[in-house]
């Protein structure tokens, strides 16, 4: 059974620059009992690249999916007590750190967006090729459905959800005609909605711009699970939990979320010294490290063998000194 589970995850999913992540990832995990936090576990296919090339390193892994974590779990089981699994938000890192007894990450990876998994569970309603219930709940014991979304937020609600989520340019005559299609039935499932969608949004934007449920579908299963709220605090929390000397990497597959990990990493990277300051203070030099030039793509190989890889951003940082945040809780720790 536990074989028959890691092929399962191993064939569910192929994960994204997977060798890059651990070159960059590495340095930071020679230590014996190093600690890797993969925030987003998916199918364990980073985890367990890592696990392999850091045989010091210790894995954590978090993930909001009671179905992915635990088919993760069996493909990882091999490694014994090298790695733990939890179920939790990714935000959720530092409280998933003090459960089990620790303070620090010293290398931390998330892998954002939706995953293969969901992608091909029908029944999850993530994707829009075949008619399936409107859930997309990541977490499907939790929350509001995406079919909650469609039946009970006004207009302007889904108008902006839409347009801020899925940069969707026919956001309001999308949002209008959902209005008043609910009044004669409620949605329930995919297939009336990928209609509706292929009614309102014009032909020629069709032809140029691709499937016109792509950008809706992204914005209901952003929406549903609070993805960009979740990775705004999710990012912050994480690099407060790395140790000096940690390394981050982030993989992201569209822009909104790159923009949130771009922002973050470039905060910590840049001084805080008013301009015109003569003396930088200690504590106004940058504390992270930019590992990545910009952002990182796959090459034309990865692409072609992953087309999953086609929209990725790589952007990796490591921190090189404590904040004051983390001094003053290391000293309340220490001396309680």
């Amino acid at each position: 059974m536990a074989a028959q589970t890691q092929r399962q995850a191993q064939d569910r999913h192929v994960p994204v620059l997977v060798a890059r992540c651990v070159e960059l990832l590495a340095p930071a995990l020679q230590r014996p009992g190093s600690v890797y936090v993969d925030g987003t576990l998916g199918m364990g296919g980073h985890a367990e690249a890592v696990l392999r090339a850091c045989p010091e390193a210790v894995a954590i892994g978090i993930d909001r999916d009671p179905q992915a974590l635990a088919l993760a779990t069996g493909r990882l089981a091999p490694f014994g007590d090298r790695f733990r699994g939890v179920h939790a938000v990714s935000d959720d890192l530092p409280a998933t750190l003090a459960d089990l007894g620790l303070d620090r990450a010293d290398a931390v990876l998330f892998d954002l967006g939706v995953s293969s998994l969901q992608l091909d569970e029908l029944d999850r309603g993530f994707a829009y090729r075949a008619d399936s219930p409107l859930d997309m709940r990541m977490d499907q014991g939790v929350g509001r459905t995406a079919a909650d979304v469609l039946n009970e937020d006004d207009a302007r609600d889904l108008e902006r959800i839409l347009r801020d989520y899925g940069e969707e340019r026919f956001a309001r005559p999308i949002a209008r005609a959902i209005v008043r299609s609910r009044e004669q039935e409620p949605f329930t499932t995919s297939a009336r909605l990928v209609e509706l969608l292929h009614d309102v949004v014009p032909a020629a934007s069709q032809r140029s711009g691709g499937h016109p449920a792509k950008r809706t579908f992204q914005a209901l299963r952003i929406e549903v699970n609070a993805e960009l709220s979740t990775w705004r605090s999710g990012v912050a929390r994480a690099l407060d939990a790395l140790e000096v000397g940690g390394r981050v990497a982030v993989l992201s597959y569209h822009s909104l979320e790159d923009r949130i990990t771009k922002r973050a990493l470039a905060a910590g990277a840049t001084s805080s010294a008013p301009p015109g300051l003569p003396v930088e203070l200690p504590e106004q030099q940058p504390w992270l490290r930019l590992l990545t030039r910009g952002a990182e793509r796959a090459d034309d190989t990865e692409r072609t063998a992953n087309p999953r890889s086609a929209s990725v951003r790589l952007r990796a940082a490591e921190r090189t000194r404590p904040t004051p945040d983390q001094t003053t809780r290391t000293t309340r720790e220490e001396n309680p």
